[in-house]
């Protein structure tokens, strides 16, 4: 069950918004195969200045375009795994006119008992969800 927060600079229209949430879950999907309505996205614009990032010094520009995700989900995939998934989001991103060096991921890990969906409880610890298979 990825959380997925996704942060823009402000000036893209609602289809872009909608087309950069779908590759990335759709990306999410193929790589990952939780169900198709597993799907809990925060998408944030910020006013210009307040989205900042450079190259981490690799030698590239990135543009006003950049698109910062941070995905929190369940430890235990492989290395693979997550390369894959980082890979099939920039794929599905270049569909949606986002440029490889404007994709940012961070990805952070924890445990079944991080999690409430709902009424204040643990239903990965209680069992109302099946914990997800690495």
């Amino acid at each position: 069950m990825p959380l997925v927060r996704i942060d823009v600079n402000a000036g893209r229209t609602p289809a872009q918004l909608e087309c950069i949430s779908e590759g990335i879950h759709s990306a999410i999907l193929e790589v990952y195969g939780i169900p198709q309505r597993d799907l809990f996205h925060i998408i944030t614009e910020h006013a210009p200045g307040q989205l900042l990032a450079q190259d981490a010094g690799l030698g590239f520009e990135r543009s006003s375009g950049v698109v910062m995700i941070q995905i929190f989900t369940q430890a235990g995939r492989s290395q693979e795994a997550k390369t894959e998934l980082f890979e099939r989001i920039a794929g599905r991103l270049a569909e949606a006119g986002v440029e490889g060096s404007d994709v940012f991921i961070g990805y952070v890990e924890n445990g079944a008992g991080d999690w409430s969906f709902g009424f204040g409880r643990a239903q990965y610890v209680t069992g109302e969800l099946a914990v997800p298979a690495a």
